[in-house]
């Protein structure tokens, strides 16, 4: 198979491989696409279909009808992220932007677009810009982040806490990781609710999504000159007095890149694991009697339902051969972690305990792990442990079966958890 193109022969493999067997949300060359309702409505049975059709590794289309490929296998996704001298994340190799045929206002670009930060570099480039990163991640860590998490909680919490009711999306995952991280930046906390939007429309992709990219640009910018005027203890100030010395688009890059990846993955996860506790009353009642830790909870969602379903993207630096396809250099990859993780290679039967393994996907793996996962971890284990404490009773509103959950590319997001518990006072 060559280069996908939406001429080529990526229509020839996808006639001759499917046998008949039709795949959803495909484009009138026969390609799947990845994006629109049908795709929202059900990727999990998309990459089903894929991986019967193409094995670990399969053509699909993204936002514009762009080509790309998607990696299914676990062990092919483990390869493309541990290996950036074949798989670069560096987009100024990929061939259809070389070409042209990417415009600069497509919504892909804010996700897969070249950047002066380390997410789009390898080698000592990357070394450089991560180390700035994760020494100053660190520094955070030290300081106590749990505080900042139990104030907001609290806060968000004291909202609803006499009504009764709540939706735990609406009112308290979809907001509470970027209130913390406000007060992480340096940022004003009346700022937290409209980046957490703005960061939200960026994923959801869609004719949106680069002006709300440039909004988050605006306020990080208008940030980063006022901590260089007035330095504090926070995140901001310490990429500006790194001694890595960033320039001032190094700088603005990674606020942004930190902002938006710790802000979507966290409240994703966040609902995800308030999902699975309160689905599985087990799970419930394990947490408040002390017996189960929040941490594996966490680490089950992670290998279930990862808050980034796909993660962008790598570029092939040469012609090579990965699960059976052959890629051509400069085609761009997009990592499926969801279906890497419930690979049945790897794991034949989905409902069998994971617990103790912490080989999944869901951090990505190689040079360009996520480093902010014990950001994540203490915002998460701390946002449970409030919410169960403050409100005894705390049970689902609605049976499990009709929360609903809304995918786009890049990730799938449950709409809202509505919820009962023994009415409270404000915490005082």
């Amino acid at each position: 198979m060559n280069s996908p193109s939406l001429n080529g022969p990526h229509n020839d493999a996808a006639q001759a491989a499917s046998g008949g067997c039709p795949v959803r949300s495909a484009a009138p060359g026969g390609l799947t696409r990845l994006y629109g309702p049908e795709a929202s409505a059900d990727p999990h049975n998309i990459y089903a279909q894929l991986r019967k059709q193409f094995g670990s590794v399969a053509p699909v289309l993204l936002e514009g009808d762009v080509p790309a490929w998607l990696v299914l296998g676990y062990r092919e996704n483990k390869r493309v992220l541990d290996n950036p001298r074949q798989f670069s994340r560096d987009s100024r190799i990929w061939r259809d932007w070389e070409e042209g045929r990417i415009e600069s206002t497509s919504p892909l670009i804010p996700m897969l677009g070249w950047r002066p930060d380390c997410v789009s570099q390898d080698g000592e480039p990357h070394r450089r810009l991560r180390g700035a990163v994760t020494d100053n991640l660190q520094a955070l860590a030290a300081r106590g982040i749990r505080r900042h998490v139990t104030h907001f909680a609290n806060k968000q919490i004291d909202a609803f806490a006499d009504a009764g009711r709540a939706d735990l999306v609406a009112q308290y995952a979809e907001y509470l990781p970027m209130l913390v991280l406000t007060r992480l930046f340096g940022l004003a906390e009346g700022e937290g609710r409209r980046l957490a939007t703005s960061c939200a429309q960026l994923m959801k992709g869609g004719e949106d999504a680069v002006a709300h990219n440039e909004r988050i640009m605006q306020v990080l910018g208008e940030l980063a000159e006022r901590k260089r005027a007035e330095p504090g203890s926070d995140f901001t100030s310490g990429l500006i007095e790194h001694h890595a010395g960033l320039d001032e688009d190094e700088i603005l890059s990674h606020l942004r890149l930190v902002l938006i990846t710790a802000h979507n993955t966290t409240s994703n996860l966040l609902a995800r694991v308030l999902q699975l506790i309160l689905t599985h009353t087990t799970r419930l009642a394990g947490l408040v009697s002390g017996q189960l830790n929040v941490s594996a909870v966490v680490e089950e969602v992670m290998w279930n339902t990862p808050p980034l379903a796909v993660l962008p993207g790598r570029f092939a630096t040469a012609d090579l051969e990965l699960g059976g396809q052959r890629i051509k250099a400069g085609d761009l990859l997009v990592l499926g972690l969801t279906a890497g993780n419930l690979d049945p290679e790897i794991r034949p039967d989905a409902g069998v305990s994971i617990h103790g393994n912490q080989a999944h996907l869901a951090f990505s793996s190689g040079p360009h792990e996520c480093p902010g996962q014990g950001v994540g971890q203490a915002i998460i284990e701390t946002a449970v442990d409030v919410l169960l404490h403050r409100l005894p009773g705390l049970r689902l509103a609605t049976p499990a079966g009709e929360l609903t959950a809304t995918a786009s590319t890049w990730e799938m997001r449950l709409d809202r958890i509505p919820v009962e518990f023994t009415p409270q006072p404000a915490a005082v």
